[in-house]
């Protein structure tokens, strides 16, 4: 499954490439030299550490090209009137007689704990390009499904402080 991402989610990842390339795999590089200097490599904890780091640093970077490489890039507009990317949601839920404020992102930067819904989620789907008021069948799979209804829209910049998954 390719991931839906914006140009805005493109340009933080080159970003972020670029300072893991220039300042982070140098950093990374130099403290694995100095470990190797504390002389027997087979108990060095500082010299398995640094190296771990490294790894990481340079996994990071092969994960965020290719998903630069083989993202589908999405626009970020929508209407004034209808739930599109980046717009605080708030719904309710007429079974339960709660209500719930969302934020309708990239699947990159989804994060249910935090409130940001991804636009491939159910829940996300369902929302996207409605309005206030409307009443919204939300379906989980063929047998589960259930309603909601929007009852406020507050539309949101983009301001780049959801962060990306960090896989």
């Amino acid at each position: 499954m390719y991931d839906k991402i914006t140009q805005k989610d493109i340009a933080r990842m080159e970003k972020e490439i670029e300072h893991r390339k220039l300042v982070v795999r140098k950093e990374a590089l130099e403290d694995v030299k100095e470990a190797r200097a504390h002389g027997d490599l087979s108990e060095n904890f500082e010299y398995k550490a640094a190296k771990q780091f490294k790894n990481q640093n340079e996994s990071r970077i092969r994960y965020l090209e290719r998903m630069i490489k083989t993202a589908q890039i999405i626009p970020e507009d929508s209407n004034a009137d209808e739930v599109g990317l980046n717009d605080k949601v708030n719904i309710y839920y007429p079974d339960d007689n709660e209500e719930e404020t969302v934020k309708i992102v990239t699947t990159v930067r989804s994060n249910s704990l935090k409130g940001r819904i991804s636009i491939d989620s159910p829940i996300g789907k369902a929302l996207l390009h409605h309005k206030v008021s409307e009443r919204i069948t939300v379906r989980v799979n063929d047998t589960i499904t259930y309603d909601v209804i929007i009852k406020n829209i507050e539309k949101l910049e983009d301001n780049g402080e959801d962060e990306l998954r960090k896989y």
